[in-house]
């Protein structure tokens, strides 16, 4: 089921005690919503938000999340962007394909193919930390084509310029 068919959900309900920084997700077997992360800091909660996107669109399903938080001594809800479960098969195969290819002139070693990985986690770590959960397909090959053409330092201090842009 994707957001182009006519279901709708329900709207999340407001977390219930004091405010704080509370996700939920839509639970389609149970037709409600359950509480996946909360802190009184809002990264750890974005954080688990940004997992949990990527573990759904590694399963081909529909994610539907929904981000609460303190404002003004109240409750307020806050945008977060969400995949349908056509865009996550789709980027759950390119995350698999963009692993490194044999497209160059030799496919890269262990050690090669390690350091892309471990750049290519930082990034994501990154774009997390900055609210940026859901990739889509063009959004993957940008961050693969930052992975395959930056060194270490610059992929962990773009990282690092995310990170604050998030907090």
């Amino acid at each position: 089921m994707n957001a182009v068919e006519t279901t709708t959900r329900p709207q999340s309900p407001q977390p219930t005690g004091a405010p704080r920084w509370v996700a939920l997700f839509y639970r389609p077997s149970s037709a409600g919503w359950q509480v996946c992360a909360e802190s009184p800091h809002r990264s750890p909660v974005q954080y688990a938000l940004g997992e949990m996107a990527q573990t759904v669109r590694a399963r081909g399903e529909d994610l539907a999340v929904s981000l609460w938080g303190p404002k003004d001594g109240g409750w307020q809800r806050f945008d977060v962007s969400t995949t349908t479960a056509t865009t996550a098969a789709t980027t759950a195969t390119t995350a698999t394909a963009s692993q490194p290819s044999s497209a160059g002139p030799k496919e890269p070693g262990k050690l090669a193919e390690r350091m892309n990985d471990r750049r290519q986690q930082v990034l994501m770590a990154g774009l997390s930390k900055a609210g940026v959960y859901d990739l889509a397909p063009d959004d993957q090959a940008a961050v693969q084509a930052l992975v395959e053409r930056l060194d270490e330092t610059t992929v962990r201090k773009v990282a690092q310029w995310l990170a604050a842009a998030g907090s």
